[in-house]
């Protein structure tokens, strides 16, 4: 086997591994919400266990990348794919990170009434899955203009955060009773918005990865 397709071999493998753990981050974001939504312990907890798996991925990911730039001595173009899958492979972790302290507020929050619906984070999270199944699309394909779309979506994420800091915060000064579960639902918000803007960095790096120049779609 030539150097080169071993090479590619293991890129590939690399890739696959990134599939997994965006797949394993897209799966435990809907459940998190889930658990939220339905108020369910039991979900959350599970949310909270599954993070080992994403750890463990980005952990072999990491290991990986240092043997391959250890033995393959990378340049150019190589050596970006290798260095955005790190920097990839990080953003997806801190997303799963995210799914998992929506988990956490889950579990504070208990069994009061639901104050979800006067916000917008239900719409939040769906875009931030769609963002973060693009922004892996682009990777895996190197389409550049999935990569920009991932930026205008995280726009419309950032509005609806900012309106449900507004409409919780204006809550919360006729009802302090409800601080408990209003404080964890503003937490929620932040979580997402973050969430959206990890998934925004793995866009980038894609970009970068693609046209060798650094894009920034926060902007």
């Amino acid at each position: 086997m030539s150097i080169r397709v071993n090479f590619e071999n293991n890129l590939d493998e690399l890739k696959s591994k990134i599939t997994e753990m965006g797949g394993l981050s897209i799966v435990a974001l809907e459940k998190s919400f889930k658990a939220l939504k339905t108020q369910d312990v039991e979900i959350a907890l599970k949310v909270i266990e599954g993070d080992t798996a994403i750890d463990k991925l980005e952990t072999e990911i990491n290991q990986f990348t240092i043997w391959i730039m250890a033995k393959e001595a990378p340049v150019s173009r190589d050596l970006r794919e290798i260095i955005g899958i790190l920097k990839i492979s990080s953003e997806i972790e801190r997303v799963a990170d995210f799914a998992v302290n929506i988990a956490k507020a889950t579990i504070k929050i208990g069994k009061p009434k639901s104050l979800l619906d006067i916000t917008h984070l239900e719409q939040m999270k769906d875009l931030s899955i769609e963002m973060l199944k693009k922004a892996l699309q682009s990777f895996l394909e190197e389409k550049i203009l999935l990569a920009k779309e991932v930026g205008d979506l995280e726009d419309q994420v950032d509005q609806h955060s900012r309106e449900t800091y507004q409409k919780l915060t204006a809550y919360l000064s006729e009802h302090p009773e409800e601080t408990n579960q209003l404080v964890q639902l503003l937490f929620v918000n932040r979580f997402l918005e973050r969430t959206a803007d990890h998934i925004t960095n793995i866009a980038e790096s894609t970009a970068y990865l693609i046209k060798g120049q650094i894009y920034d779609f926060n902007s």
